[in-house]
């Protein structure tokens, strides 16, 4: 079988081989973007065949299978103990227990639990539950960065375009944290669908993403692993960043830090690099995921790993011809590897803000969301889960995620973990409900 384009000449003929191939491609990709960077690192570090040689990426690919990555740990430390508590000071809401909700649906999954669509059994209200099992965090010595998500999640309640934490709690093996439900969809999955997206549509999502980056960077915090996994749609269409697990807090405006981690086809060059980076790495990340919208692929990208980080190392930033100089203009300044010339480099936000490709953004209007979004998910409810994954939806829910602290068996390990997420539970005060 051929199929023809509209000008049926030999070099723009495909084939049903090479259709194969472009499925396979997609699916490869697919696959990989669902793994996490440790697991992606790992399986590259155990094979020797690598297609390409360069010193610098070899470097990168360097860990060996038994080391335990410095990918998202800043301070590896060993199992707390008593006088190692995290300890964030009392809890707010001590009576919160998993049986106040009914829990109806897993709509995600990532290392360490599961995310729940629960509703509350008072308020009947629909909530994201993300319950984290504590001895995985701690097998991977993850806590500090699970109560670093907990304290970005506190300071977002004043961004229209970050997910909200309503309170936490958590029992003697897993922590809770009850979310905004956000059922539009993540960005992949409508990219997936659509391929690409137009101009108009991508620069309508680019400024809502900038907006809610440049409201982190004024609390001077780094997001770290924008990709479109981590964009999800609310029901209208408006833009949510959820996952704030790698974001790094107390990052001033001239700050910097050094910790390996992201997501491979998202790193910019100074974190391949292994050098201090800010919060320009944000920025690159936008011109990445920009750069996806308006091509489908992002910028860099190889199925060979080892060839990508050669790409976003050394390769020049190549753009077709199908964009307007406004948006080839910001990819550049976005996609600059010398992150000292990279746009947002001098003003943050600001520069962002004010580039001609934004130009027909009210930027008043978009904080305040009165511009209608370019594409409406048309979800008829909160029951209306069809831009989930039915890998995850049509799993059971575990019997045990509803359980009460008091009907599960106490171990050792299990106070062990009690005691290194002393603190976690949260309550906002009474005023915000009124």
């Amino acid at each position: 079988m051929t199929v023809k384009t509209e000008t049926s000449t030999a070099s723009n003929t495909l084939t049903y081989s090479k259709m194969r191939g472009m499925i396979a491609l997609l699916i490869a990709f697919m696959k990989q973007r669902r793994m996490g960077l440790n697991d992606f690192i790992q399986k590259i570090a155990t094979n020797s065949s690598y297609a390409c040689k360069h010193p610098e990426v070899q470097s990168i690919l360097n860990i060996s299978p038994t080391q335990e990555p410095e990918l998202l740990n800043e301070n590896p430390s060993p199992p707390p103990s008593p006088s190692q508590q995290i300890n964030l000071g009392p809890s707010s809401n001590p009576h919160a227990k998993p049986s106040d909700f009914q829990f109806l649906k897993i709509i995600g999954k990532g290392s360490f639990g599961k995310v729940l669509l629960a509703r509350h059994k008072t308020d009947e209200k629909f909530y994201a539950v993300k319950v984290l099992q504590k001895k995985a965090i701690l097998k991977k010595k993850e806590e500090k960065h699970i109560m670093s998500e907990r304290n970005v999640l506190l300071k977002n309640v004043k961004h229209p375009f970050l997910v909200g934490l309503h309170f936490s709690f958590q029992t003697t093996s897993r922590l809770y944290f009850i979310l905004d439900y956000i059922n539009g969809g993540e960005l992949f999955y409508h990219l997936q669908r659509e391929r690409c997206f137009l101009e108009p549509r991508a620069r309508f999502y680019a400024a809502e993403i900038a907006s809610a980056l440049g409201y982190l960077h004024s609390l001077n915090i780094v997001y770290r692993d924008l990709k479109p996994e981590n964009i999800l749609l609310d029901s209208q269409g408006h833009i949510i960043l959820t996952d704030f697990g790698l974001c790094k807090e107390n990052i001033e405006p001239n700050g910097t830090t050094s910790t390996f981690c992201g997501t491979p086809e998202y790193l910019a060059p100074e974190v391949l690099h292994k050098q201090p980076y800010d919060r320009t790495v944000d920025w690159w990340c936008l011109g990445a995921v920009l750069y996806e919208m308006l091509y489908g692929l992002p910028p860099f990208y190889s199925r060979n790993t080892a060839e990508m980080y050669d790409n976003i190392l050394n390769k020049p930033l190549q753009l077709k011809p199908n964009i307007t100089n406004s948006a080839r203009n910001l990819l550049e300044g976005l996609l600059q590897k010398d992150r000292t010339k990279r746009l947002g480099a001098k003003n943050d936000f600001m520069e962002i803000k004010n580039h001609i490709f934004f130009t027909p953004i009210n930027w008043d209007d978009l904080i305040n969301k009165k511009i209608t979004p370019p594409f409406n998910p048309n979800v008829s409810g909160p029951s209306d889960l069809q831009h989930f994954d039915p890998e995850f939806t049509e799993e059971p829910v575990p019997n045990s995620i509803g359980q009460s602290p008091d009907s599960i068996l106490i171990t050792a390990s299990i106070k062990e973990a009690a005691e290194a997420f002393m603190g976690f539970s949260y309550a906002p005060p009474m005023e915000s409900f009124l």
